[in-house]
């Protein structure tokens, strides 16, 4: 499978163009790197339809996706309607188009000469030598996403895994942990292409909103179980750097003691530790109050794509230890108070790059609701 060499960008940048203007009849656009905008013209990517309505029929009126040509777009609806018509669910959908957007930016690539890895053709760069099919086959954008969810289908418990993995284990890649910097702009697509899918429960096939119990498609979930029996309903409190609190690097999330924490993704614990002192001595086995500084009982997992969420405030040590691999909605440790609190909450943050410091992070509310898991459930 491709992945992109920095020395052979220029010549696959010129070839590509000229393939796209002799036989695929569009034009090449450059790689997103800024995200979505809703123009006049355009859709929104954070549709809140969850799949009711079903994919848009790629020979229709298609959205316009900024830095994405119309074949692209055209390509990527073609995906999402195999998967539809395969009966995978949601989830599959975004995995396959963001293997595609990885392998071949969402282009049906023929033979690009030296720029090739070895016989890799179509969207999903697949092999005529690795059993894949024909290079007319491969060609066929049909046939080459339904050979890619077959491949998938096989994997056992590919639904709960990282969208990373899930691919890498369909394409055998010399870039395993390439897919997942296209995570987050698949799943915008599906919801551009499929009336929100990438909100739906991500164990159905119904199009059912995914509430703060479900992972979502997008593969990302609540950190606080949806009220219900023995579980006690929660609220967001104060938000992420506020006009009193500019230094909040996260918000706090208001639950009753004792609520379990949960992993909002997949990823590895990178650090399980007691953040605050007494007198010099670790003191997070007793409730905090304001001004004793920390973050108590804490929590910081790695996701794939760069992505660290940190979990704040709880009752007792974790119930994880740093280096153990995690799924999407397990259990972290209990809510509490300890720390720098004033009563029992999870204080939520999410940092990109890795980066444990305040200038990576973001909001919570707003990285959830891109994923298709507002805080709070289905908004």
């Amino acid at each position: 499978m491709t992945r992109w060499r920095p020395r052979r960008i220029a010549l696959l940048v010129a070839l590509v163009a000229t393939l796209a203007l002799l036989c695929c009849g569009g034009s090449v656009s450059a790689l997103l790197l800024g995200g979505f905008d809703a123009g006049d013209d355009e859709v929104s990517t954070l549709s809140g339809g969850c799949g009711a309505g079903g994919p848009i029929d790629p020979n229709g009126k298609l959205p316009k996706v900024r830095a994405y040509g119309a074949d692209q777009i055209k390509n990527a609806a073609i995906i999402i309607n195999v998967g539809a018509e395969l009966k995978m669910p949601p989830r599959a959908w975004t995995i396959a188009v963001a293997t595609a957007m990885q392998e071949s930016t969402l282009r049906n690539l023929g033979d690009l000469g030296a720029a090739n890895d070895h016989d890799s053709l179509g969207l999903f760069q697949q092999r005529e030598s690795q059993g894949w099919g024909s290079p007319d086959q491969l060609l066929d954008p049909e046939y080459a996403a339904t050979k890619f969810y077959k491949k998938l289908k096989t994997i056992k418990g590919w639904e709960r895994l990282p969208l990373t993995r899930a691919a890498q284990k369909v394409q055998i890649s010399a870039y395993p942990d390439a897919y997942a910097d296209d995570e987050l702009t698949a799943t915008q697509i599906v919801n551009a292409l499929a009336d929100g899918a990438a909100n739906a429960a991500g164990d159905s096939t119904s199009m059912v909103c995914a509430s703060a119990a479900d992972i979502a498609a997008s593969g990302w979930t609540n950190p606080l179980p949806v009220a219900g029996l023995n579980v006690h309903k929660w609220t967001v409190g104060s938000g992420f750097r506020t006009a009193d609190r500019p230094t909040h690097q996260g918000v706090d999330l208001i639950v009753d003691r004792n609520t379990p924490i949960r992993s909002v993704a997949s990823g590895v614990v990178s650090r399980v530790k007691c953040d605050e002192t007494f007198s010099g001595v670790k003191d997070c086995d007793h409730d905090g109050y304001p001004g004793k500084g920390g973050c108590g009982w804490m929590v910081e997992v790695q996701h794939p794509g760069n992505i660290m969420t940190r979990y704040c405030h709880m009752v007792q040590r974790p119930s994880v230890k740093a280096g153990q691999k995690v799924a999407a909605g397990e259990t972290l440790g209990l809510s509490g108070t300890s720390g720098n609190s004033s009563g029992p909450h999870l204080h939520f943050e999410v940092h990109l790059n890795n980066d444990r410091s305040s200038a990576s992070a973001v909001d919570p509310v707003q990285f959830m609701a891109q994923r298709g898991s507002p805080l709070g459930g289905s908004q």
